[in-house]
């Protein structure tokens, strides 16, 4: 593996801004392991190599004119196959879209793109994010780095899995259930969902308007806080984005963790997570202790209602969005996600009306428990990746169904809006990775970060690379 390759967003961005490698030998560098690695992995599926080239060149003209656009200037990134991308197919991993091109950037990609990143590409994703696995594309499922027989996660599966087989530093996802967390967390990578509104979802097709975030997958928590600086802030083109001032996330990453008091809710998040994953959260936590942070075990009140409430959400505001194209020709659907959004038509009002009545009592419950501590940390998913095709998991001598399992730990802070980062914490059995979830208050996506990057610094799992 070429060393460029290996490197993250914050040092591939410090080494161009240092000399030591120019933009047009990063991108080239992760092309050519594109090239050899992607079509096992069916990560990325429009490749735009002339034109990331182009623009490789043009961020070195800039460079040599002395106009540096920060520590993002020249990094490769890919962008979810969910946000527009002007010029450049935008497919939503759905045959009802195989030949969309938008006449503009998603605000996040117009974002990005002024903070000096060089798009790749577009990756991956179950179609129209409607699933935690990214089997369901118009384009194949997309496969594991770990074992290209296992499931990325979805639905920003491409996202992760490209980040963890090193075809790039860093990503863009979508989470409404938890679709940057599960492929983080199945692909041992690093992923955050912000507070609700923190980041833009203009020109993002969308799965459920009150549901959904968009935010960053990347090797480290520090790349990450890099690339939230660039995406987060007010944006008039999406109503509910918040005007609150982007906090300089990167540059305050540095913590002690003295004292910093972590909320262990082990009824619901630990109660139905394999023994593997169960066993490296718990070691996870005994680091964090070991660095100063105190452990306290939190309760959330009616936690066990969160599936039930947030698939009562999803069905209808999905089915809203759908009905015409659905109408109009449901076989370009996969089956799976066409009966899913068809659900949605069961849906009543009082139903939707009791799950948003629900939601509004489990954030205020969330609210109370998060009074007396700084962080709570679970699991980031209570199972590792499977099989790609398998519906079951075993769960302590029982079968869970891997989609309610893979949703379990990361929905109720898609309902809550509150910000939650994933990140590797160690392997199970089967080789797959493990992950650790971090939630904080809303808007205090920092403490989450710092929390993170110093567990980050002490352990090296997030530095750990699957062997292609």
């Amino acid at each position: 593996m070429s060393e460029l390759t290996s490197l993250g967003a914050a040092a591939i961005g410090a080494g161009i801004q240092a000399g030591e490698f120019s933009p047009t030998e990063v991108t080239q560098a992760f092309l050519d392991r594109i090239a050899r690695i992607n079509e096992r992995l069916n990560a990325f599926v429009t490749l735009t190599a002339d034109a990331a080239l182009d623009a490789a060149k043009r961020r070195e003209a800039e460079l040599t004119s002395g106009q540096s656009r920060g520590l993002l200037h020249g990094v490769p990134i890919g962008h979810k196959d969910l946000y527009y991308t002007k010029g450049v197919r935008t497919t939503a991993g759905s045959a009802v879209h195989a030949d969309f091109v938008p006449d503009f950037d998603a605000t996040v990609v117009q974002r990005l793109d002024e903070a000096g990143t060089i798009m790749l590409g577009k990756l991956n994703t179950h179609e129209f994010a409607y699933g935690p696995t990214n089997d369901a594309s118009y384009f194949g499922p997309c496969r594991n780095p770990w074992d290209p027989d296992y499931f990325s996660g979805g639905s920003s599966g491409g996202s992760g899995s490209a980040v963890a087989a090193r075809l790039l530093p860093a990503a863009t996802g979508s989470d409404t259930g938890g679709s940057i967390r599960m492929p983080a967390a199945c692909c041992g990578v690093t992923g955050l969902k912000p507070t609700y509104g923190r980041v833009s979802r203009h020109g993002i097709f969308p799965l459920c308007w009150t549901m959904d975030h968009a935010g960053p997958l990347a090797r480290s928590v520090e790349d990450c806080a890099l690339l939230l600086e660039s995406m987060a802030g007010a944006d008039p083109a999406d109503a509910a984005c918040s005007t609150r001032v982007v906090e300089p996330y990167h540059a305050n990453l540095d913590r002690d963790l003295a004292g910093v008091r972590i909320g262990i809710p082990r009824r619901f998040f630990f109660d139905r997570a394999q023994a593997d994953v169960d066993a490296a959260v718990t070691n996870a936590l005994a680091e964090l202790e070991s660095l100063g942070a105190v452990l306290v075990d939190v309760d959330i009140p009616y936690i066990e209602h969160a599936a039930s409430a947030a698939m009562a959400i999803y069905l209808a505001e999905a089915v809203a969005y759908h009905d015409d194209q659905l109408d109009d020709d449901p076989s370009l659907y996969t089956e799976q996600v066409r009966s899913f959004i068809e659900l949605g038509n069961q849906v009543l009002a009082k139903d939707y009306l009791h799950a948003q009545r629900y939601r509004t009592l489990l954030g205020q419950s969330l609210s109370e428990v998060m009074r007396d501590i700084d962080v709570l940390a679970t699991p980031g998913t209570p199972i590792t990746a499977a099989p790609i095709g398998v519906a079951e998991v075993d769960v302590r001598g029982e079968a869970d169904g891997v989609f309610g399992a893979l949703l379990r730990n990361t929905e109720p802070f898609d309902l809550t809006g509150v910000p939650a980062l994933v990140m590797p914490c160690g392997f199970a059995a089967n080789g797959m990775p493990v992950s650790l979830q971090l939630v904080t208050r809303a808007f205090d996506e920092l403490t989450a970060l710092q929390v993170g990057h110093r567990f980050q610094q002490a352990t090296d799992w997030h530095l750990r690379e699957p062997g292609l």
